[in-house]
């Protein structure tokens, strides 16, 4: 079975290669094309799964290429990871909005937005190639704002597109061993939006352990939302929100950090991750080595103006090996093997939360297996998180409809009515920032 890999010179692209070398069975993937519109970053990775691959037997074999109907042709799964404007274009989106006092992060408040507004045509030009090249293909995304990303795909490719995270599997593991549960029994009971969820109940054999956990206020300081968010708030939610829900119940706070921050978060991967492009294209050198140093110090750093504003210290040693990939290829191996299982997805939402329309994308359990991926019911939000949730959701709408119009005053509007940006003028200055940063912006009129 082929898989393709769109953003294929991407940093995380060893860790799906790595994932897929401890696969065996029927319907493995035997083949790995790589896709990317820089070829020298794409020389660089392949560098890194060569190495990865040395010395195991029946490794998946790596082709690359910068031709995208080439990438696509005869894939089983398509797995896009993309950036568009690259992390020069996260830097930029975090300077923007700072220098007018909102949050800049790539898939929260006006950097999502912006990263959005990039990023959704040419998701949709590769859906549209996908459905035209490779009609029985699965499209796992992870494209970034995924949520968004994945609604913007599935309107060509229906439920045939299937958008993953590993912040919700990260966050339940975390309550899981908090309460000293194995993490592999544990239902986890997340809703909401990418990243924008909340943990409502853990069962351990049917049973729900969050009261427990709720009830025992150093037992909810020992983790990192407990530490990030502060144990009494998170009693008061009545849940345990995704790490992303910082920016907005601290935003003020968040804000501050990243402007009196040495550097934003964009800019230090970019300056980091160039100068592992770099290495790993040195003669001589191992770019496996240079792929894991880096990859070392990118996981500890992650968050952390979030952290150091809340007082939360470093991230524990189980945080530090990501997760994504094991997502993944969880998912491949429902889909291709018919091995039934209950993944935290992002899925069109039919009509699991009422509060919002059957083509709505959201992150929930699903229950996969060969014919896809389906939510499981489940019970309504609090009033607050479905006002939250319905807020956001609008915004994207607004996206969705100003990448296809290309109307800049969709976009101002876009803006004007995310929660974390507090001025319909502070929205307008947003877009003239980011059409005059963002080439890719130049289709607003």
């Amino acid at each position: 079975m082929r898989l393709t890999i769109l953003g294929g010179g991407g940093f995380r692209v060893p860790l799906v290669y790595g994932a897929l070398l401890g696969d065996r069975g029927e319907g493995r993937v035997t083949e790995v094309v790589l896709h990317d519109v820089d070829a020298g970053r794409l020389d660089a990775v392949t560098r890194v799964l060569a190495e990865q691959a040395d010395g195991v037997p029946d490794a998946p074999a790596v082709r690359a290429t910068t031709e995208l109907d080439d990438a696509l042709r005869g894939a089983g799964f398509v797995f896009s990871a993309i950036r568009v404007g690259g992390l020069r274009g996260r830097a930029e989106d975090e300077r923007v909005a700072l220098a007018e006092g909102v949050l800049g992060q790539e898939t929260v408040g006006a950097g999502g937005i912006a990263y959005g507004l990039r990023t959704v045509p040419v998701a949709a030009d590769i859906a549209r190639r996908v459905a035209r090249l490779a009609p029985g293909a699965w499209v796992i995304n992870f494209t970034n704002p995924a949520g968004l990303v994945t609604e913007a795909m599935s309107r060509y490719l229906g439920d045939r597109v299937i958008g993953i995270c590993d912040s919700p599997v990260g966050l339940g593991r975390r309550v899981a061993r908090a309460l000293g549960a194995d993490p592999n029994e544990a239902f986890v009971d997340y809703v909401g939006l990418n990243h924008l969820g909340w943990v409502r109940g853990l069962r351990v054999a049917g049973r729900d352990e969050l009261p427990r956990l709720l009830a025992d206020l150093d037992r909810l300081g020992s983790f990192e939302e407990g530490r990030l968010f502060g144990p009494e708030w998170l009693r008061s939610l009545g849940a345990i929100p995704n790490e992303y829900l910082h920016y907005y119940y601290f935003n003020r706070e968040t804000v501050r950090a990243y402007q009196e921050a040495e550097q934003t978060r964009g800019a230090f991967l970019r300056d980091q991750q160039s100068r592992f492009y770099t290495d790993a294209l040195r003669p001589g050198g191992s770019a496996l080595r240079a792929w894991e140093d880096t990859r070392a110090e990118r996981e500890a750093t992650y968050m952390a103006e979030n952290r150091e504003s809340a007082g939360a210290g470093e991230r524990e040693e189980e945080d530090l090996s990501g997760g994504y990939e094991q997502v993944a290829l969880a998912l491949m191996r429902a889909i291709a093997r018919d091995e039934r299982t209950t993944l935290i997805l992002n899925v069109r939402n039919r009509s699991t939360l009422a509060a919002l329309d059957a083509d709505a994308v959201i992150e929930v359990p699903c229950l996969v297996g060969a014919d896809g991926a389906h939510p499981l019911a489940t019970d309504p939000l609090p009033g607050h998180a479905t006002g939250l949730v319905c807020s956001v959701k609008a915004v994207e709408r607004e996206v969705l409809s100003a990448a296809e119009s290309g109307s800049r005053e969709t976009a101002v509007k876009a803006f004007a009515l995310h929660p974390l940006v507090d001025s319909v003028n502070v929205a307008r200055r947003l877009v003239d920032g980011y059409t005059a940063a963002h080439p890719e912006l130049a289709y607003l009129k």
